[in-house]
């Protein structure tokens, strides 16, 4: 019996050994807090990809930037400072030209799932997509709710309105904002909340989400519902060092979860829209209608921005007009239809 009872403990402690060896660490990092919905839409990824792996994945998150930053991201998930982590190419200060300025393609696109698509679409049919993530494998492509104006010194109840303000805005809106009379600024959102509380400047374009995540409902006084297009941009990314490292089975894992972190990120962002607004409405938040003819002159203004912010990649070899019009095919398309379907090179 004591033998038999030997053979079991023997047996039971190679059984955990073998777990211990197969069981694989990931590092993510995010720039975000916890509670931002960002960062609860990764919390539910990290959840279901302990839970299929069976354990044999494990993933440690670090939040609030204590690990990677927004504007350098990329770089340091290439150099192996996390394993995992969100990435903001339009923040990094250069090499990603046009997924800086492709939001200003998806102008009458306005759900979550058709921004990834078309995002998909595009990146497809053009190289230069992949090159300036060079190093990194995508494992989430992220869109969002369609942006407004906030402001913090004086409302806007039209496109006059917008004149004098400093406004931070995406690198794809700086010349429209800028023929419209506004001082654009681009910097990182998170430091909107204190250059907003210090006066260096008068407001932002952001959704409603932000009022509640970003704490700008603390800050601001006056939402404008201008639509602002958005477009979708590769988020979440592994080291493809990192990615060249795992099993098979580990790879697979991964690969079925980007459906699964997308859909999660855009439900947590969604929930966080509704409550962004009733908490602006709580702390006393003006909410501003745009008139229809107003939002038409936006909309005109922004496309053809975009077109010339396009054309200009050509001094970096970019055929960004090419992708341009591509996009504005498939949109057409989508306003017809309601599908994104993807052309062919």
């Amino acid at each position: 019996m004591k033998s038999v009872l030997m053979a079991v403990v023997f047996c039971c402690i190679a059984c955990i050994a073998t777990a211990q060896t197969e069981q694989m660490w990931l590092i993510y990092s995010s720039p975000y807090s916890p509670k931002h919905p960002f960062s609860r839409g990764d919390q539910a990824w990290i959840d279901w990809v302990e839970q299929v792996s069976g354990g044999s994945i494990r993933i440690r998150a670090i939040w609030s930037g204590a690990l990677t930053t927004s504007d350098q991201s990329l770089l340091e998930l290439r150099h192996g400072v996390a394993d995992v982590a969100y990435i903001g190419p339009m923040y990094t200060p250069g090499g990603t030209h046009l997924i800086r300025i492709q939001s200003g393609f998806y102008s009458g696109v306005k759900n979550f799932e058709q921004q990834v698509a078309l995002y998909r679409c595009l990146q497809k049919t053009s190289p230069q997509y992949s090159r300036e993530i060079e190093g990194l494998k995508p494992l989430a492509i992220q869109g969002g709710p369609l942006a407004g104006i906030l402001t913090c010194s004086r409302p806007v109840r039209s496109l006059e309105d917008l004149k004098g303000l400093r406004i931070r805005v995406t690198s794809d809106l700086l010349s429209t904002m800028h023929d419209l009379g506004a001082d654009p600024i681009f910097l990182p959102m998170s430091e909107v909340y204190s250059a907003m509380a210090k006066g260096v400047i008068d407001g932002v374009v952001a959704s409603l989400n932000t009022l509640k995540s970003l704490h700008f409902a603390e800050v601001a006084k006056y939402y404008t519902r201008l639509e602002v297009p958005r477009g979708a941009y590769p988020a979440r990314a592994i080291g493809v060092d990192r990615w060249k490292s795992l099993s098979d089975s580990q790879r697979e894992i991964l690969e079925m979860s980007i459906p699964v972190w997308e859909a999660a990120i855009d439900n947590e962002i969604m929930i966080d829209e509704a409550i962004g607004e009733a908490v602006g409405k709580r702390l006393g938040i003006e909410f501003i209608d745009i008139l229809p003819s107003e939002q038409k002159r936006f909309d005109e203004l922004y496309l053809s921005d975009a077109l010339l912010n396009a054309r200009s990649l050509a001094r970096f070899g970019i055929d960004g007009e090419s992708v341009f019009h591509r996009a504005r095919r498939i949109v057409e398309n989508i306003k017809h239809t309601g599908k994104v379907i993807c052309e062919e090179n």
